[in-house]
């Protein structure tokens, strides 16, 4: 978890660092719950910053940016972190997928479009880690 911090912390500059929630631990005896019902409160917000990361990932290296390959790079740290396998990180790296396919489909060369975007997309990212770690985190 620590490196994951260090990691959202510098790609959101000035944001803070992601992190896991805490969860109560779950008596031994309890049924196995569905799916839905064990996902992180958070989930949706993880989903989108996936997705943001996509969408970095490919503007980042279209306006040849000087950190290419970073947020391929966060978005590993975040799977690293957050999902070590099975349908919670296939539904991170299909979103992420998502974002990267959604601007590799509209942009071809680096306009003010996609720059505008770019800002929009990291204030977008810092203000759900802003929130995660402000909700989530002790």
């Amino acid at each position: 978890m620590p490196r994951l911090v260090a990691a959202l912390v510098i790609a959101l500059l000035p944001a803070p660092a992601l992190a896991q929630a805490q969860r109560p631990a779950t008596p031994a005896a309890a049924p196995p719950q569905p799916a839905a019902v064990l996902q992180a409160p958070y989930e949706p917000q993880l989903m989108r910053l996936a997705e943001i990361m996509g969408a970095l990932h490919y503007l980042r290296t279209l306006c040849r940016a000087p950190e290419t390959g970073a947020w391929r790079r966060e978005m590993q740290a975040l799977l690293d972190a957050e999902a070590a396998g099975g349908e919670r990180r296939e539904r991170l790296t299909q979103s992420f997928n998502r974002g990267y396919a959604g601007f590799e489909q509209t942009h071809r060369t680096c306009t003010d479009a996609a720059r505008l975007a770019t800002r929009r997309y990291i204030d977008e990212g810092h203000r759900i880690v802003v929130d995660i770690t402000g909700r989530y985190v002790n």
